[in-house]
């Protein structure tokens, strides 16, 4: 007679599986959507069910032993299948209903998608959503993601993807600031000026200010005096007269609106890139899915709303 197997052990197939492909526990709970220690608990109990032992533990690291790698492939079969039947359920609705998952860089995520969730879900109020921010590289199938807005590069052929708007940025600098320092002309004038930048929390490199001069491009990373991880922050340090600093446009049009920065040097600026949403492939019939790409559309129109508060001021 064939033995059932149990929820305990079937729970604990899938964080091992998600912990083995993602390299750790803290990953793993952050893609199901529980903690840590839930993981754990749960890999190791598969581990004393199954008499073997999954991963070598290190206080910095998490890999698979020979015994895991061999049944590591196994259970991401048995993950793909779940994943397969929840799809094939998923288009056979006609109305999105259940939980989207969606993920996206934090400025991207605090100015432009959470004011315009709200009237999302007046259209598909049986739709929640679960929003996740942040500029760590997210692997959307490993992590179970509906939708990801990205950008820069974007190449993965498991991926659908569409362009949304273009990713514009400028240099800016509050009134107080310009008036006591002065308006610089040319990008060359910029080592005379208090600067503000931007660090990436995922390389811990600082961002180049690049200028389009003529045919070529000039690229620097400015002696700032104030330097940040959150764009957000950039641009108040800015605001309250901290100097000098580069800021996507969807950022600083607001502050811009209120006469707190002014842009600058923008005919040295060209467009760096695009936002770009992404979905699985096999999310291609997926309702859900399908009514928040074509949501985003009106919410990234070609020549967005905070290019043209740029222009103006």
């Amino acid at each position: 007679m064939m033995e059932h197997i149990s929820l305990d052990r079937l729970t604990g197939l899938i964080a091992f599986a998600r912990a083995g492909s993602l390299g750790s526990y803290t990953a793993a709970a952050r893609a199901l959507g529980v903690s840590p220690s839930a993981i754990s608990k749960s890999v190791q109990r598969l581990e004393q069910n199954l008499g073997i032992r999954l991963f070598s533990r290190t206080t910095r690291s998490l890999t698979l032993t020979p015994e895991g790698r061999d049944l590591h492939e196994r259970a991401l079969r048995l993950l793909r299948e779940a994943e397969a039947i929840e799809q094939a359920a998923a288009a056979a609705r006609s109305e999105p209903a259940g939980v989207l998952k969606i993920a996206a860089p934090l400025p991207i995520g605090v100015h432009i998608l959470a004011p315009a969730l709200p009237r999302f879900r007046e259209l598909y109020p049986k739709l929640a959503i679960d929003l996740r921010l942040g500029d760590r590289f997210v692997d959307l199938i490993e992590e179970g993601i509906d939708v990801a807005i990205r950008v820069g590069d974007l190449a993965d052929s498991r991926l659908i993807s569409r362009t949304l708007a273009p990713h514009n940025i400028c240099a800016f600098a509050s009134p107080a600031y310009l008036a006591r320092r002065g308006v610089p002309g040319h990008p060359g004038e910029l080592n005379a000026h208090d600067c503000v930048n931007f660090r990436f929390q995922s390389s811990g490199q600082a961002l180049r200010w690049s200028f389009r001069l003529g045919d070529r491009t000039l690229e620097l990373v400015p002696d700032a005096g104030i330097t940040t991880d959150v764009s957000d922050a950039v641009a108040a340090a800015m605001a309250a007269g901290g100097g000098i600093g580069i800021s996507p446009t969807f950022v600083a049009a607001p502050y811009v609106e209120r006469g707190l920065l002014m842009p600058l040097l923008r005919d040295y600026f060209v467009a760096r890139s695009a936002i770009t949403a992404l979905w699985p492939e096999s999310r291609r019939a997926n309702p859900n899915v399908k009514a928040f790409v074509g949501f985003l559309a009106e919410i990234f129109p070609s020549d967005p709303p905070w290019d043209a508060i740029i222009r103006a001021g």
